[in-house]
């Protein structure tokens, strides 16, 4: 990736998505300088030979410092949350951090920028699975979280065009596996069905790739990617309910058979989100995660595996791996 003394700054690395990525770099021998907040859990930075720096992406003094010398830069970090109960500051937050990192890194001369973006920009294509040609908008997205990144992208899109910013955007899709310490919207759904807390489920498609695979994507999008372009890093199209239905027999539970209509759940869902906001926890069921669940979120990683090399396992491989994850981390607590 550079000569010997140069370094890699990655954002997100106490994360899931963030901390495969400075896993997969310290692997194949890169010097990597990773950011954290004072008071992040740094437990997937165990055991991983970087540099850690405290600063905050809201703090662009700190940023500026932390990148400065850097020759690569993977903007991971975001706020990935489907519910908050103030969507305005989500959108705000994930754009205007992007924005941060995006101008340190331009300032500091950084020869090449990965910014992880998200399906979540891209819309569902009724005809089949969608690709790169099928970009949404601030007012096609459902959510604040897919809002979010839609805005941060066109920021980073609109940086590349007007400023020369040498960026590559990646588009991973639903990223399961190990490390997941939050967990994410989708390990939270692994979690509850390994307890066997869901009988019944609505049904819907989305796309499942194993998260090493997304961080091996990040890497081949900063070697060989084009400036400027999105690549979806995904995996394979799967129903909920043959999710479901596989996480059942790695844990040698009966799979739920209970298929539930969308409709009647709406009014549930207004009640959850308002019993959130007034006892301050997150949601399961969410309005907004009942209005997406309309649509398969099927996408096609084509454009990738034909430019960048980029490969994906069976999704089943990474299940197993995050409920492995995951049961060995409730036996640790």
């Amino acid at each position: 990736m550079g000569t010997r003394g140069d370094f890699v700054f990655v954002t997100g690395a106490t994360g899931f998505v963030g901390a495969a990525v400075a896993r997969a770099l310290v692997a194949r021998g890169e010097r990597v300088r990773v950011l954290a907040r004072a008071a992040s859990d740094r437990s997937n930075l165990i055991g991983l030979d970087a540099e850690v720096v405290i600063g905050d992406l809201r703090d662009p003094a700190s940023i500026t410092a932390a990148v400065a010398g850097a020759r690569s830069v993977f903007h991971v970090a975001a706020d990935y949350r489907l519910w908050v109960a103030d969507p305005a500051q989500l959108i705000r937050d994930n754009v205007e951090t992007t924005r941060t990192i995006m101008a340190a890194a331009l300032a500091g001369g950084a020869e090449r920028i990965v910014y992880t973006s998200s399906v979540a920009t891209l819309l569902p294509d009724p005809a089949g699975p969608a690709d790169e040609t099928r970009a949404g908008s601030m007012e096609s997205t459902v959510g604040a979280y897919k809002q979010s990144k839609v805005a941060a992208e066109r920021l980073v899109e609109a940086m590349v065009s007007e400023q020369g910013l040498p960026a590559v955007i990646v588009n991973p899709s639903t990223p399961i596996g190990p490390r997941d310490v939050k967990p994410t919207p989708t390990g939270r759904i692994i979690v509850e069905a390994m307890a066997g807390r869901m009988p019944a489920y609505v049904e819907c498609g989305l796309n499942l790739v194993h998260v090493d695979d997304v961080a091996a994507g990040h890497l081949a999008a900063h070697d060989h990617g084009r400036i400027g372009e999105r690549y979806i890093l995904g995996g394979q199209d799967v129903a909920l309910g043959e999710m479901l239905a596989e996480i059942a027999r790695l844990c040698g539970r009966k799979p739920p058979t209970v298929r539930i209509p969308r409709g009647p759940l709406f009014p549930f869902a207004h009640i959850n989100e308002m019993m959130a906001r007034m006892l301050g926890y997150a949601p399961f069921l969410t309005v907004d995660s009942l209005r997406m669940a309309k649509y398969n979120m099927f996408y096609t990683s084509a454009k990738a595996e034909a430019e960048l090399g980029y490969r994906a396992r069976p999704f089943a491989e990474g299940l197993a791996d995050a409920a492995a994850w995951f049961a060995e981390r409730r036996r640790a607590a």
